[in-house]
């Protein structure tokens, strides 16, 4: 579950960000759109290749985040935005709290519109568990590359290969509902 502490983080980085110009306003581009979940599914297939062949448990981790990167990239931009060169990546993760957390939330009520109340605990859970699994892969993929044994990277690859597929198929879902209402 995101913290209080996360989340305010995250607000005051964004707010910094906008007057930097790490983030802008941006119309939406559908080919950017579709590089971006190309470089998802790319990555996911790819980190799933290494995964059956035990090749690389360090590229299963490194794929996986990667698919969630582009695919949260695409959602971003599908909603405005455009995150910059510099810092990418803390920028991206400090904006899915901000500007996709509420919306994804609202999103998967509707999916579970029967039973309001108990999904809306639930969906809270699950839109901060998504985006948290982000954070969670961003930093286990700085700290895997630079130093873990073998025997830890296997287990955590594995981990982070079904963090990917799940992040990926919800957001997948979301640019979808997205586009639905634009229209």
């Amino acid at each position: 579950m995101l913290s209080k502490e996360r989340i305010k983080e995250a607000e005051t980085n964004v707010k910094s960000y906008l007057s930097e110009g790490l983030i802008k306003k941006e119309s939406v581009n559908a080919d950017v759109l579709r590089v971006f979940l190309r470089n998802a599914e790319e990555s996911i297939a790819s980190g799933e290749k290494l995964s059956s062949e035990g090749t690389s448990d360090l590229w299963v981790i490194v794929c996986s985040y990667y698919s969630m990167f582009y695919i949260a990239n695409a959602v971003l931009r599908k909603l405005g935005y455009k995150v910059g060169e510099k810092i990418g990546h803390k920028v991206t993760a400090d904006a899915l709290i901000v500007y996709v957390r509420g919306k994804l939330k609202e999103s998967l009520l509707e999916e579970y519109e029967e039973t309001k109340n108990e999904a809306l605990a639930l969906a809270g859970m699950k839109a901060d568990s998504l985006i948290e699994s982000f954070d969670f892969e961003k930093n286990k993929r700085g700290s895997i590359q630079y130093g873990t044994d073998d025997f830890e990277k296997e287990s955590k690859a594995k981990t982070s290969l079904q963090r990917a597929k799940t992040f990926f198929q919800e957001m997948k879902k979301f640019l979808i509902e997205i586009d639905g209402r634009t229209r």
